[in-house]
Protein backbone atom coordinates (compact mmCIF):
# COMPACT_ATOMS: atom_id res chain seq x y z
CA UNK A 1 0.00 0.00 0.00
CA UNK A 2 1.38 3.48 -0.81
CA UNK A 3 1.76 6.28 1.80
CA UNK A 4 -0.51 9.06 1.83
CA UNK A 5 0.93 12.34 2.49
CA UNK A 6 -1.12 14.43 5.52
CA UNK A 7 -0.66 17.74 5.74
CA UNK A 8 -0.95 19.41 9.26
CA UNK A 9 -0.04 23.03 10.54
CA UNK A 10 2.21 23.60 14.06
CA UNK A 11 2.98 26.26 15.69
CA UNK A 12 6.84 27.69 15.35
CA UNK A 13 7.10 26.55 18.91
CA UNK A 14 6.05 23.26 18.42
CA UNK A 15 7.85 23.17 15.14
CA UNK A 16 10.93 23.99 16.59
CA UNK A 17 10.66 21.41 19.66
CA UNK A 18 9.97 18.59 17.20
CA UNK A 19 12.69 19.33 15.07
CA UNK A 20 14.92 19.18 17.97
CA UNK A 21 13.49 16.43 19.11
CA UNK A 22 14.60 14.51 15.76
CA UNK A 23 17.64 15.63 15.83
CA UNK A 24 18.26 14.24 19.37
CA UNK A 25 16.34 11.18 18.40
CA UNK A 26 18.67 11.08 14.78
CA UNK A 27 15.38 10.48 12.93
CA UNK A 28 13.44 12.53 10.28
CA UNK A 29 11.23 15.30 11.73
CA UNK A 30 8.00 13.05 9.76
CA UNK A 31 9.27 9.55 11.49
CA UNK A 32 9.02 11.34 14.51
CA UNK A 33 5.55 12.60 14.38
CA UNK A 34 4.32 9.56 12.80
CA UNK A 35 5.42 7.28 15.81
CA UNK A 36 3.80 9.67 18.17
CA UNK A 37 0.24 9.52 15.85
CA UNK A 38 0.89 5.76 16.65
CA UNK A 39 1.36 6.24 20.10
CA UNK A 40 -1.47 8.12 20.09
CA UNK A 41 -3.63 5.98 18.44
CA UNK A 42 -2.56 2.76 20.58
CA UNK A 43 -3.56 4.50 23.89
CA UNK A 44 -6.72 5.79 22.45
CA UNK A 45 -7.38 2.14 21.42
CA UNK A 46 -6.26 0.31 24.92
CA UNK A 47 -8.72 2.89 26.74
CA UNK A 48 -11.93 1.98 24.85
CA UNK A 49 -14.43 0.73 27.02
CA UNK A 50 -16.34 -2.42 27.77
CA UNK A 51 -18.74 -1.14 25.66
CA UNK A 52 -16.99 0.16 22.69
CA UNK A 53 -15.28 -2.64 22.16
CA UNK A 54 -17.94 -5.21 22.19
CA UNK A 55 -19.64 -2.74 19.62
CA UNK A 56 -16.35 -3.07 17.98
CA UNK A 57 -16.42 -6.84 18.16
CA UNK A 58 -20.10 -7.34 16.69
CA UNK A 59 -21.31 -7.91 20.08
CA UNK A 60 -23.67 -5.24 20.89
CA UNK A 61 -27.07 -6.50 19.30
CA UNK A 62 -26.20 -9.78 19.01
CA UNK A 63 -29.32 -11.53 21.15
CA UNK A 64 -31.80 -12.03 18.39
CA UNK A 65 -35.76 -11.41 19.33
CA UNK A 66 -34.33 -9.60 22.81
CA UNK A 67 -35.46 -6.21 24.01
CA UNK A 68 -33.45 -3.64 22.54
CA UNK A 69 -32.17 -2.47 25.93
CA UNK A 70 -32.65 -4.67 28.80
CA UNK A 71 -31.53 -2.28 31.17
CA UNK A 72 -34.23 0.47 30.55
CA UNK A 73 -37.29 -1.84 29.61
CA UNK A 74 -39.58 -1.82 32.83
CA UNK A 75 -40.53 -5.37 32.58
CA UNK A 76 -37.22 -6.10 33.05
CA UNK A 77 -36.80 -3.36 36.12
CA UNK A 78 -39.53 -5.07 37.91
CA UNK A 79 -39.06 -4.62 41.61
CA UNK A 80 -35.56 -3.05 41.17
CA UNK A 81 -33.89 -1.65 43.76
CA UNK A 82 -37.04 -2.54 46.54
CA UNK A 83 -35.86 -4.06 50.13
Amino acid sequence: MKDVRFTVRFSKELRRRIKAAARRGGVRESELVRAAVERQLAADAESATAYERAQKAGLVGAAKGASRDLSTHPRHLEGFGES
